[in-house]
């Protein structure tokens, strides 16, 4: 949950006349969410943000489905997705249910054609590699490696990316992606025990404002499928807006781990939640200091959730044989826990250098065709002695 963002030209009260300096009025909007209960914001526009000037092809992006009943654990090699041009085209949903999709992406070019808008997902976007700047009708933010980006559903955006090396970790999410509620107080401000605060989320800070009339292709995604629509007026024409819907960063890096005596369980990891699904940062941490501490995770069973585990960089020192962009799926009902060798290799360890995103979903998850391409069919034998 962020705070409050004021960016551009505002008036002094919300719905009144705002006129510019031809005496004409701009257009403004409520851009909320949960009905009129949900954080929103109020958009100031040059011109009518409604005009649908033709609506041409709509086509099926759903996963398609290969294990719908899974309990198999799998690894997937992430950075064997192939690259493509196309930022839609390159997304691939690997894992997904009722209320999310888990989608791996290699974008070679920066979106030039068209703006995209999810109408009906959260969107939360892992920078593993690239650099470059998230471009949307309510202001921009540079991105780098290790960045979160955060883009509430309705947000029209494009991504620029520096140059063709990108690799996105992408979680879709049909419920609001929050901060974690435990380090938040009932004003909705983050803790002193929160392992970030409000400082480390960057907000937009350049606002680009055009007042053009011509075709301007928007992709809309909607139930699984893309809708491209054609507005009279440029999607970026906000000269100003202010409240708590909008896009922010959060870098990983940023991230203060929570440790103690003895070995800490996942949800001192966590670092955004819904009510569906929660995510995890793993960041360079100080391990256990007790003199019979054992920093390996101990063997536990996921009986309510499916685990996913990104890794980014470093030792995952609970793992064997793992890289940077593999993916571990361990599903709900079996227990998991580290590889042989790994409790034994951990003791009297110090520290760690791992770098890696967890996704717990409350609901199974199913393994999609794309998964498939890049699974290690024998990884849940990786535990036989």
């Amino acid at each position: 949950m962020p705070f409050y963002h004021s960016l551009g030209k505002i008036p002094p009260k919300r719905h009144t006349q705002f006129r510019k300096p031809d005496g004409s009025l701009y257009s403004e909007q409520l851009f909320g969410t949960i009905g009129f209960d949900g954080m929103y914001s109020n958009l100031y526009h040059e011109q009518r943000p409604t005009q649908v000037k033709e609506i041409k092809k709509q086509y099926s992006v759903a996963p398609k489905i290969a294990k719908a009943n899974n309990m198999q654990s799998y690894r997937f090699r992430g950075f064997q997705v192939p690259p493509e041009n196309d930022y839609l085209d390159s997304r691939k949903v690997i894992l997904t249910n009722s209320d999310c999709n888990i989608i791996l992406a290699a974008p070679k070019e920066s979106q030039i054609d068209y703006f995209y808008k999810n109408t009906d997902a959260d969107e939360l976007i892992f920078i593993h590699k690239g650099t470059g700047k998230l471009r949307t009708h309510m202001g921009n933010l540079d991105f780098k490696y290790g960045d979160y980006l955060l883009v509430p559903r309705g947000i029209i955006y494009k991504m620029d990316f520096d140059t063709e090396d990108n690799r996105l970790f992408i979680v879709e999410s049909y419920r609001p992606i929050y901060t974690p509620k435990r380090y938040r107080n009932w004003f909705g401000q983050l803790l002193e025990h929160s392992p970030f605060c409000e400082r480390d989320l960057r907000k937009p800070t350049e606002l680009e404002t055009y007042n053009e009339n011509g075709d301007f292709l928007i992709k809309v995604k909607k139930q699984g499928e893309i809708i491209e629509m054609v507005y009279a007026s440029h999607p970026f024409d906000v000269v100003g807006y202010d409240g708590y819907n909008y896009p922010y960063a959060f870098s990983i890096h940023d991230f203060e781990p929570i440790t103690g005596r003895i070995h800490q369980p996942p949800p001192v990891h966590q670092t955004f939640e819904t009510d569906a699904f929660v995510v995890c940062s793993f960041v360079p941490r100080l391990y256990d200091y007790h003199p019979l501490s054992i920093p390996a995770p101990y063997n536990h069973s996921n009986i309510d959730s499916d685990e996913v585990l990104y890794y980014v960089d470093g030792d995952f020192m609970s793992r064997n044989d793992v890289d940077a962009g593999h993916i571990s799926l361990h599903p709900a009902g079996i227990p998991h826990g580290p590889h042989p060798g790994a409790t034994e290799r951990s003791i009297g360890k110090t520290k760690t250098d791992e770098l890696a995103v967890m996704v717990d979903t409350f609901k199974p998850l199913k393994v999609t065709e794309e998964a498939l391409k890049i699974a290690d069919d024998t990884y849940y034998q990786s535990w036989l002695e």
